[in-house]
């Protein structure tokens, strides 16, 4: 997973409308995608991890992602939602559909296996308490507000990306994600 971490700093620099016209030339050149892989590929992979998935299985349902959205870049519509949003509708499909084959439920808390990263242990270990108790709570929460926070928080959407991605309108995730913080907020409150 190094060289998704490496990559993510592509990723950063990456402007939507140079993505989409990628995705146009990546219908006949490879290097094309291969440079939406190295922008993309840790999005994916984090929202991934923080949908549940463990690690392999997040590096696993990456490359499924990136197989159907190179198998699929024709159906790619430049200028509609973006790039971006439309790899990780695909990536959130993966997801689902690995969800269902795995016959067991997978939450949110398997991401706090995550390594933490502190100057000291017990800066570790204060983090990791802090981030099992968020784990905990978004478990709690209910499946939408689950994926519209991974979606914003893990893979850095905006709510107008999300929107796409789950199919819902501005407006409408512009008041998921902030309902879904608020309750978050008040179940920390009432859990310390």
């Amino acid at each position: 997973m190094e060289d998704l971490t490496i990559l993510g700093a592509a990723r950063a620099s990456a402007v939507p409308d140079e993505d989409d016209l990628l995705a146009v030339r990546a219908r006949t050149d490879n290097a094309s995608f291969a440079l939406l892989y190295e922008r993309h590929a840790l999005a994916v992979f984090r929202y991934l991890r923080a949908r549940g998935a463990g690690e392999d299985q997040a590096e696993e349902l990456t490359a499924v992602a990136f197989e159907r959205a190179l198998s699929r870049i024709d159906r790619f519509q430049p200028g509609r939602s973006g790039f971006r949003p439309w790899l990780l509708a695909i990536a959130r499909n993966a997801w689902i559909d690995g969800h269902r084959r795995a016959a067991r439920v997978a939450g949110l808390a398997e991401a706090e296996t995550l390594p933490a990263r502190g100057p000291s242990p017990e800066a570790v270990a204060i983090a990791a308490e802090e981030r099992a108790l968020v784990m905990r709570l978004l478990a709690q929460l209910p499946e939408p507000a689950q994926d519209a926070l991974a979606l914003r928080y893990a893979a850095g959407l905006t709510s107008r990306e999300i929107a796409h991605v789950i199919g819902k309108s501005d407006d409408a995730t512009k008041k998921l994600l902030s309902r879904s913080l608020s309750s978050l907020r008040e179940a920390a409150r009432h859990d310390r």
